[in-house]
Protein backbone atom coordinates (compact mmCIF):
# COMPACT_ATOMS: atom_id res chain seq x y z
CA UNK A 1 0.00 0.00 0.00
CA UNK A 2 2.82 2.39 0.93
CA UNK A 3 6.05 2.84 -0.98
CA UNK A 4 9.40 1.98 0.61
CA UNK A 5 10.20 5.68 0.94
CA UNK A 6 6.94 6.32 2.81
CA UNK A 7 7.59 3.37 5.13
CA UNK A 8 11.06 4.71 5.83
CA UNK A 9 9.62 8.09 6.73
CA UNK A 10 7.13 6.53 9.12
CA UNK A 11 10.06 4.75 10.75
CA UNK A 12 11.84 8.10 10.92
CA UNK A 13 8.85 9.54 12.74
CA UNK A 14 8.95 6.75 15.33
CA UNK A 15 12.60 7.62 15.98
CA UNK A 16 11.60 11.16 16.96
CA UNK A 17 10.61 10.17 20.48
CA UNK A 18 9.03 13.44 21.51
CA UNK A 19 6.66 13.41 18.53
CA UNK A 20 5.90 9.70 18.75
CA UNK A 21 5.09 9.82 22.47
CA UNK A 22 2.99 12.96 21.95
CA UNK A 23 0.99 11.14 19.27
CA UNK A 24 0.26 8.29 21.67
CA UNK A 25 -0.73 10.62 24.50
CA UNK A 26 -3.01 12.77 22.36
CA UNK A 27 -4.47 9.75 20.58
CA UNK A 28 -5.26 7.88 23.79
CA UNK A 29 -6.75 11.03 25.34
CA UNK A 30 -9.01 11.45 22.32
CA UNK A 31 -10.14 7.81 22.38
CA UNK A 32 -10.85 8.16 26.11
CA UNK A 33 -12.92 11.30 25.46
CA UNK A 34 -15.04 9.46 22.89
CA UNK A 35 -16.19 7.12 25.66
CA UNK A 36 -16.15 9.70 28.43
CA UNK A 37 -19.74 8.94 29.44
CA UNK A 38 -18.46 5.63 30.77
CA UNK A 39 -16.00 7.37 33.10
CA UNK A 40 -17.28 10.92 33.62
CA UNK A 41 -20.96 11.78 33.99
CA UNK A 42 -23.99 11.71 36.25
CA UNK A 43 -25.94 9.07 34.32
CA UNK A 44 -25.54 5.68 36.02
CA UNK A 45 -23.96 2.81 34.17
CA UNK A 46 -26.24 0.30 35.86
CA UNK A 47 -29.20 0.24 38.27
CA UNK A 48 -30.57 -2.76 40.10
CA UNK A 49 -34.09 -1.98 41.28
CA UNK A 50 -36.75 -4.44 42.35
CA UNK A 51 -34.78 -7.32 40.89
CA UNK A 52 -34.65 -5.67 37.45
CA UNK A 53 -31.65 -4.29 35.59
CA UNK A 54 -31.59 -0.79 34.11
CA UNK A 55 -28.97 0.90 31.92
CA UNK A 56 -29.55 4.69 32.03
CA UNK A 57 -26.31 5.28 30.12
CA UNK A 58 -28.09 4.15 26.95
CA UNK A 59 -31.82 4.32 27.80
CA UNK A 60 -34.28 6.86 29.20
CA UNK A 61 -36.22 5.92 32.33
CA UNK A 62 -38.89 8.13 33.94
CA UNK A 63 -38.82 8.78 37.67
CA UNK A 64 -42.01 6.74 38.05
CA UNK A 65 -40.00 3.64 37.14
CA UNK A 66 -38.15 4.00 40.45
CA UNK A 67 -41.07 5.04 42.65
CA UNK A 68 -41.09 8.74 41.73
CA UNK A 69 -44.08 10.96 40.97
CA UNK A 70 -43.22 12.37 37.54
CA UNK A 71 -42.57 10.97 34.09
CA UNK A 72 -39.50 13.15 33.61
CA UNK A 73 -36.09 11.52 33.85
CA UNK A 74 -35.12 10.51 37.35
CA UNK A 75 -32.61 12.56 39.30
CA UNK A 76 -30.14 9.74 39.82
CA UNK A 77 -27.96 11.68 42.25
CA UNK A 78 -30.89 12.17 44.65
CA UNK A 79 -32.16 8.67 43.96
CA UNK A 80 -28.86 7.19 45.12
CA UNK A 81 -29.23 9.02 48.46
CA UNK A 82 -32.90 8.08 48.95
CA UNK A 83 -33.21 5.69 51.91
CA UNK A 84 -36.37 4.13 50.46
CA UNK A 85 -34.51 3.30 47.26
CA UNK A 86 -31.70 1.56 49.14
CA UNK A 87 -34.09 -0.96 50.64
CA UNK A 88 -34.32 -4.53 49.35
CA UNK A 89 -30.79 -4.51 47.93
CA UNK A 90 -31.34 -1.84 45.28
CA UNK A 91 -28.16 -0.09 44.14
CA UNK A 92 -26.72 2.25 41.50
CA UNK A 93 -23.34 2.07 39.74
CA UNK A 94 -22.08 5.51 38.66
CA UNK A 95 -19.09 6.35 36.45
CA UNK A 96 -15.73 6.81 38.18
CA UNK A 97 -16.18 10.61 38.25
CA UNK A 98 -19.94 11.05 38.73
CA UNK A 99 -20.36 14.65 37.60
CA UNK A 100 -22.14 15.93 34.53
CA UNK A 101 -20.74 18.91 32.57
CA UNK A 102 -24.21 20.46 32.26
CA UNK A 103 -25.45 19.92 35.82
CA UNK A 104 -25.56 22.96 38.12
CA UNK A 105 -24.33 21.94 41.57
CA UNK A 106 -26.08 24.70 43.46
CA UNK A 107 -26.54 22.64 46.63
CA UNK A 108 -22.88 23.14 47.56
CA UNK A 109 -22.35 25.50 50.46
CA UNK A 110 -21.61 29.03 49.33
CA UNK A 111 -22.13 30.63 45.95
CA UNK A 112 -20.40 29.51 42.75
CA UNK A 113 -17.71 29.37 41.57
CA UNK A 114 -16.70 26.86 44.24
CA UNK A 115 -13.12 26.04 45.10
CA UNK A 116 -11.53 22.67 44.23
CA UNK A 117 -12.50 19.96 46.69
CA UNK A 118 -12.42 16.20 47.15
CA UNK A 119 -15.74 15.98 45.31
CA UNK A 120 -15.02 18.53 42.56
CA UNK A 121 -11.31 18.18 41.90
CA UNK A 122 -10.96 21.39 39.85
CA UNK A 123 -13.86 23.23 41.45
CA UNK A 124 -16.95 24.59 39.70
CA UNK A 125 -17.49 27.48 37.31
CA UNK A 126 -19.62 30.59 37.78
CA UNK A 127 -22.77 28.55 37.08
CA UNK A 128 -21.91 25.77 39.53
CA UNK A 129 -20.91 23.23 36.85
CA UNK A 130 -18.03 20.86 37.43
CA UNK A 131 -14.88 22.12 35.68
CA UNK A 132 -13.09 18.79 35.19
CA UNK A 133 -16.05 17.20 33.42
CA UNK A 134 -16.44 20.29 31.21
CA UNK A 135 -12.74 20.16 30.33
CA UNK A 136 -13.01 16.52 29.26
CA UNK A 137 -16.14 17.00 27.20
CA UNK A 138 -14.76 20.24 25.79
CA UNK A 139 -11.65 18.37 24.68
CA UNK A 140 -13.80 15.87 22.79
CA UNK A 141 -15.75 18.61 21.02
CA UNK A 142 -12.56 20.50 20.14
CA UNK A 143 -10.84 17.43 18.73
CA UNK A 144 -13.87 16.26 16.75
CA UNK A 145 -14.28 19.75 15.32
CA UNK A 146 -10.59 20.12 14.47
CA UNK A 147 -10.31 16.65 12.92
CA UNK A 148 -13.42 17.29 10.82
CA UNK A 149 -11.88 20.58 9.73
CA UNK A 150 -8.64 18.78 8.81
CA UNK A 151 -10.58 16.32 6.64
CA UNK A 152 -12.47 19.09 4.83
CA UNK A 153 -9.28 21.11 4.34
CA UNK A 154 -7.44 18.10 2.94
CA UNK A 155 -10.17 17.20 0.45
CA UNK A 156 -10.75 20.73 -0.81
CA UNK A 157 -7.08 21.66 -0.81
CA UNK A 158 -6.04 18.55 -2.72
CA UNK A 159 -8.81 18.74 -5.30
CA UNK A 160 -8.70 22.49 -5.97
CA UNK A 161 -4.92 22.86 -5.78
CA UNK A 162 -4.39 19.68 -7.78
CA UNK A 163 -6.76 20.74 -10.56
CA UNK A 164 -5.03 24.14 -10.73
CA UNK A 165 -1.58 22.67 -11.01
CA UNK A 166 -2.51 19.86 -13.39
CA UNK A 167 -4.68 21.91 -15.75
CA UNK A 168 -2.49 25.02 -15.70
CA UNK A 169 -3.07 27.82 -18.19
CA UNK A 170 -6.31 29.78 -18.00
CA UNK A 171 -7.85 27.39 -15.47
CA UNK A 172 -4.97 28.00 -13.09
CA UNK A 173 -5.10 31.79 -13.51
CA UNK A 174 -8.88 32.09 -13.08
CA UNK A 175 -9.04 29.82 -10.03
CA UNK A 176 -6.06 31.58 -8.47
CA UNK A 177 -7.73 34.98 -8.84
CA UNK A 178 -10.92 33.60 -7.26
CA UNK A 179 -8.92 32.18 -4.34
CA UNK A 180 -7.18 35.50 -3.78
CA UNK A 181 -10.52 37.33 -3.67
CA UNK A 182 -12.06 34.68 -1.40
CA UNK A 183 -9.12 34.73 1.02
CA UNK A 184 -9.45 38.50 1.41
CA UNK A 185 -12.93 38.20 2.96
CA UNK A 186 -12.95 38.99 6.71
CA UNK A 187 -13.42 35.62 8.37
CA UNK A 188 -14.86 36.91 11.67
CA UNK A 189 -17.49 39.01 9.88
CA UNK A 190 -18.56 35.98 7.85
CA UNK A 191 -18.91 33.95 11.06
CA UNK A 192 -20.99 36.70 12.67
CA UNK A 193 -23.22 37.08 9.60
CA UNK A 194 -23.90 33.39 9.04
CA UNK A 195 -24.30 32.78 12.77
CA UNK A 196 -26.89 35.54 13.09
CA UNK A 197 -28.87 34.12 10.15
CA UNK A 198 -28.63 30.36 10.65
CA UNK A 199 -27.66 30.16 14.32
CA UNK A 200 -24.56 28.70 15.92
CA UNK A 201 -24.02 24.96 15.78
CA UNK A 202 -21.30 22.40 15.14
CA UNK A 203 -22.27 22.08 11.47
CA UNK A 204 -22.55 25.82 10.81
CA UNK A 205 -19.18 26.63 12.39
CA UNK A 206 -17.53 23.71 10.60
CA UNK A 207 -18.95 24.88 7.28
CA UNK A 208 -17.79 28.47 7.76
CA UNK A 209 -14.28 27.52 8.84
CA UNK A 210 -14.08 24.76 6.24
CA UNK A 211 -14.65 27.12 3.32
CA UNK A 212 -11.60 29.14 4.39
CA UNK A 213 -9.20 26.57 5.87
CA UNK A 214 -8.25 24.81 2.60
CA UNK A 215 -6.67 27.86 0.91
CA UNK A 216 -3.16 27.48 2.33
CA UNK A 217 -2.98 23.78 1.46
CA UNK A 218 -4.18 24.42 -2.09
CA UNK A 219 -1.12 26.62 -2.73
CA UNK A 220 1.22 23.76 -1.79
CA UNK A 221 -0.73 21.21 -3.84
CA UNK A 222 -0.75 23.52 -6.85
CA UNK A 223 3.02 23.85 -6.67
CA UNK A 224 3.52 20.09 -6.29
CA UNK A 225 1.30 19.30 -9.27
CA UNK A 226 2.98 21.95 -11.42
CA UNK A 227 6.34 20.37 -10.62
CA UNK A 228 5.44 16.68 -10.84
CA UNK A 229 3.39 16.86 -14.06
CA UNK A 230 6.56 17.81 -15.96
CA UNK A 231 8.56 14.85 -14.68
CA UNK A 232 9.63 12.05 -16.98
CA UNK A 233 7.35 9.31 -15.60
CA UNK A 234 4.26 11.51 -16.09
CA UNK A 235 5.27 12.35 -19.65
CA UNK A 236 5.82 8.66 -20.31
CA UNK A 237 2.33 7.89 -19.01
CA UNK A 238 0.87 10.48 -21.38
CA UNK A 239 2.82 9.03 -24.30
CA UNK A 240 1.39 5.58 -23.50
CA UNK A 241 -2.12 6.99 -23.71
CA UNK A 242 -3.00 6.89 -20.03
CA UNK A 243 -6.10 8.99 -19.29
CA UNK A 244 -5.88 12.38 -17.59
CA UNK A 245 -7.91 11.28 -14.55
CA UNK A 246 -5.78 8.19 -14.09
CA UNK A 247 -2.58 10.21 -14.32
CA UNK A 248 -4.00 12.66 -11.78
CA UNK A 249 -5.01 9.98 -9.26
CA UNK A 250 -2.45 7.23 -9.77
CA UNK A 251 0.71 8.99 -10.88
CA UNK A 252 0.80 12.55 -9.57
CA UNK A 253 -1.37 12.56 -6.44
CA UNK A 254 0.53 9.84 -4.48
CA UNK A 255 3.77 11.72 -5.10
CA UNK A 256 2.30 15.08 -4.09
CA UNK A 257 0.93 14.13 -0.65
CA UNK A 258 4.01 15.03 1.40
CA UNK A 259 2.84 18.64 1.89
CA UNK A 260 -0.55 17.35 3.01
CA UNK A 261 0.93 15.06 5.65
CA UNK A 262 3.23 17.75 7.01
CA UNK A 263 0.63 20.56 7.04
CA UNK A 264 -2.39 18.74 8.47
CA UNK A 265 -1.12 18.57 12.10
CA UNK A 266 -0.79 22.35 12.05
CA UNK A 267 -4.29 22.60 10.56
CA UNK A 268 -5.46 20.64 13.60
CA UNK A 269 -3.74 23.17 15.86
CA UNK A 270 -5.32 26.04 13.97
CA UNK A 271 -8.76 24.45 14.22
CA UNK A 272 -8.57 24.05 18.00
CA UNK A 273 -7.18 27.55 18.45
CA UNK A 274 -9.78 29.16 16.18
CA UNK A 275 -12.67 27.37 17.87
CA UNK A 276 -11.40 28.40 21.30
CA UNK A 277 -11.04 32.01 20.16
CA UNK A 278 -14.56 32.08 18.71
CA UNK A 279 -16.00 30.61 21.92
CA UNK A 280 -14.08 33.17 23.96
CA UNK A 281 -15.53 36.00 21.87
CA UNK A 282 -19.03 34.55 22.06
CA UNK A 283 -19.32 33.53 18.40
CA UNK A 284 -18.67 29.80 18.90
CA UNK A 285 -20.93 27.06 20.18
CA UNK A 286 -24.09 28.19 21.98
CA UNK A 287 -24.30 27.68 25.76
CA UNK A 288 -24.31 25.41 27.66
CA UNK A 289 -21.97 23.48 25.33
CA UNK A 290 -18.73 22.55 27.19
CA UNK A 291 -16.12 24.84 25.69
CA UNK A 292 -12.58 25.80 26.63
CA UNK A 293 -13.02 29.28 25.18
CA UNK A 294 -16.16 29.89 27.23
CA UNK A 295 -14.34 28.70 30.35
CA UNK A 296 -11.47 31.11 29.65
CA UNK A 297 -14.01 33.91 29.33
CA UNK A 298 -15.43 32.90 32.70
CA UNK A 299 -11.93 32.90 34.15
CA UNK A 300 -11.40 36.45 32.88
CA UNK A 301 -14.71 37.55 34.39
CA UNK A 302 -13.98 35.83 37.72
CA UNK A 303 -10.34 36.59 38.48
CA UNK A 304 -10.99 35.87 42.16
CA UNK A 305 -11.51 32.21 41.13
CA UNK A 306 -8.18 31.48 39.38
CA UNK A 307 -8.85 27.75 39.12
CA UNK A 308 -11.22 28.39 36.18
CA UNK A 309 -8.69 30.22 34.00
CA UNK A 310 -5.72 28.10 35.07
CA UNK A 311 -7.39 24.75 34.34
CA UNK A 312 -8.81 25.74 30.93
CA UNK A 313 -5.61 27.48 29.83
CA UNK A 314 -3.49 24.52 30.95
CA UNK A 315 -5.72 22.09 29.02
CA UNK A 316 -5.44 24.16 25.86
CA UNK A 317 -1.68 24.65 26.27
CA UNK A 318 -0.96 20.95 26.78
CA UNK A 319 -3.14 19.92 23.83
CA UNK A 320 -1.57 22.44 21.46
CA UNK A 321 1.92 21.57 22.72
CA UNK A 322 1.40 17.86 22.00
CA UNK A 323 -0.04 18.64 18.56
CA UNK A 324 2.91 20.93 17.83
CA UNK A 325 5.40 18.21 18.76
CA UNK A 326 3.55 15.83 16.43
CA UNK A 327 3.54 18.38 13.60
CA UNK A 328 7.24 19.13 13.96
CA UNK A 329 8.04 15.42 14.04
CA UNK A 330 6.00 14.73 10.91
CA UNK A 331 7.60 17.65 9.08
CA UNK A 332 11.08 16.51 10.01
CA UNK A 333 10.46 12.84 9.20
CA UNK A 334 8.82 13.53 5.82
CA UNK A 335 11.27 16.20 4.68
CA UNK A 336 13.43 14.62 1.94
CA UNK A 337 16.38 16.77 3.04
CA UNK A 338 16.46 15.01 6.41
CA UNK A 339 16.34 11.44 5.13
CA UNK A 340 20.11 11.16 5.30
CA UNK A 341 20.02 12.24 8.95
CA UNK A 342 18.14 9.11 9.94
CA UNK A 343 20.26 6.65 7.96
Amino acid sequence: MFSDITKDRFRNFKMIRRAYISLWILGLAFVFSLFSELFVGSRPLYINYGGKSYFPIVNFYPATEFGGEYKTEADYQKLAEDQNFKKDGNYIVFPFFPHDPLYHYLDIEGSPPHRPSADHWLGTDASGRDILSRLIYGFRISMLFALSLVLISAILGIVIGGVQGYAGGHVDIVVQRIIEIWSSLPFLYVVMLIGSIFGRSFGILLFVMGIFSWIGLSYYMRGEFLKIKEMTFVRAARALGVGRVRIFLNHILPNALTPVITILPFTLIGGIGSLTALDFLGFGFPPPTPSWGEMMKQGLDNLYAPWIAVSSTAALFITLLLATFIGEGVREAFDPRTDQHFE
